[in-house]
């Protein structure tokens, strides 16, 4: 009966530290320390959260950048890849469709290389990113339809460029661009 109690004290213990000093310890050191990041860095315009930096959102029009395929269609409940291996025949399919698609809706020569990213989709299914290749093969796409001058096309090249991030500690990953800063700062351009 002693090694009983004995347990349940140590039990209640943790679960007390562990479940509930820790967490609102660690909460509250990220509330002071980086409040944006810690609420999920939320993009707020007129008083309405259209999305956040974080998390990728799909964009079909022909007027705004198109993000990387999600294999759970941007739900963060589920977060998630498809798990497909290399040799799966579905993976390899899907990977042609993409290509095909991506190729038509930005009426590319047939010979493009598209970046990966726009084929695969990343392991979360949430990855917000894409490649300054993936944004500047969408330019002309966005130019025609929005029927941009020759001036706005340089503003919108210039965009790209701006808003290019540096790998992480300038050595993990590649250079990425997030589509929803992207795409908000497209609709600036007049």
């Amino acid at each position: 009966m002693k090694t009983l109690i004995v347990s349940i004290k140590i039990f209640l213990f943790f679960t007390i530290l562990t479940g509930i000093l820790y967490p609102l310890l660690v909460t509250g050191i990220a509330q002071v320390l980086f409040p944006e990041k810690a609420n999920g860095s939320l993009i707020i315009s007129d008083n309405k959260t259209i999305g956040s930096q974080l998390i990728g959102q799909q964009f079909d029009s022909k007027a705004y950048f198109s993000s990387r395929p999600s294999a759970i269609f941007y739900n963060p409940l589920p977060s998630g890849g498809s798990n497909y291996g290399l040799t799966n025949i579905r993976l390899k399919n899907l990977v042609a469709e993409r290509k095909n698609r991506f190729i038509a809706f930005n009426q590319l020569d047939s010979n493009t290389v598209v970046p990966s990213e726009m084929l695969f989709a990343s392991a979360s299914g949430l990855d917000p990113h894409i490649s300054p290749e993936a944004a500047l093969l969408q330019v002309g796409r966005i130019v025609k339809f929005r029927s941009l001058t020759e001036a706005q096309q340089e503003e919108l090249i210039n965009l790209i460029k701006n808003l290019t991030e540096e790998p992480q500690l300038h050595m993990l990953g590649q250079e990425r661009i997030n589509v929803l800063l992207l795409n908000l700062s497209l609709d600036k351009i007049k």
